[in-house]
């Protein structure tokens, strides 16, 4: 409305063609106008049924992705919880070796099933043998960190070793070895390097 109408040069000069040159942009500018209509998108979808259909397979989609990377170790698609070098090296140190907290879990179904035998010595010798291999399991814990600690340090350095990781290696060393997720993917005594 208020622009000026192109002469008959300028028209002649924006049919002209160009040859192409190395390194050029070869294309003209586009205009402002059309950069933000190309790029405009409504805030309500119009089909929101449609587009809670695509949200849903999106979802499903990296769940299974996730899923999967969970079974083989793909560092890629891993959640933010098990991602990155050094909590590979974490898991598979852990993986390598045998830990007391992972039989806990067998042994309190076991001490499930004696809880109901009414005999006071069978009692007495059940708790004290629960509570000895809480001791165990947390002694062995605690050697088990300050050794991944230093192999942390040495290869990685002191500023990579941060807060979380022993809790992450401990609460991994009292799950039973079948059931750890991501997957072990070291053998028993395959400690990293």
């Amino acid at each position: 409305m208020f622009g000026r109408n192109k002469t008959v040069n300028e028209q002649q000069a924006e049919t002209v063609d160009r040859t192409p040159r190395d390194g050029a942009k070869n294309r003209p500018t586009p205009k402002r106008k059309d950069q933000e209509a190309a790029n405009r998108r409504p805030l309500v979808v119009a089909d929101r049924k449609e587009a809670k259909n695509q949200d849903r397979a999106k979802r499903r989609e990296a769940q299974l992705l996730q899923r999967q990377a969970m079974a083989t170790g793909d560092d890629a698609h891993l959640p933010a919880r098990d991602k990155g070098p050094v909590r590979r090296f974490i898991r598979d140190h852990v993986d390598a070796r045998w830990n007391v907290g992972e039989f806990m879990l067998p042994v309190m179904v076991v001490v499930l099933a004696l809880s109901f035998v009414k005999v006071p010595a069978v009692f007495l010798f059940v708790s004290v043998g629960v509570y000895a291999l809480l001791l165990a399991a947390a002694v062995d814990s605690w050697l088990m960190w300050r050794r991944l600690k230093k192999h942390l340090v040495a290869k990685f350095g002191a500023a990579k070793v941060g807060r979380g990781l022993a809790m992450y290696a401990v609460m991994r060393g009292f799950q039973l070895r079948r059931s750890r997720m991501p997957r072990p993917l070291v053998k028993r005594g395959e400690f990293p390097s």
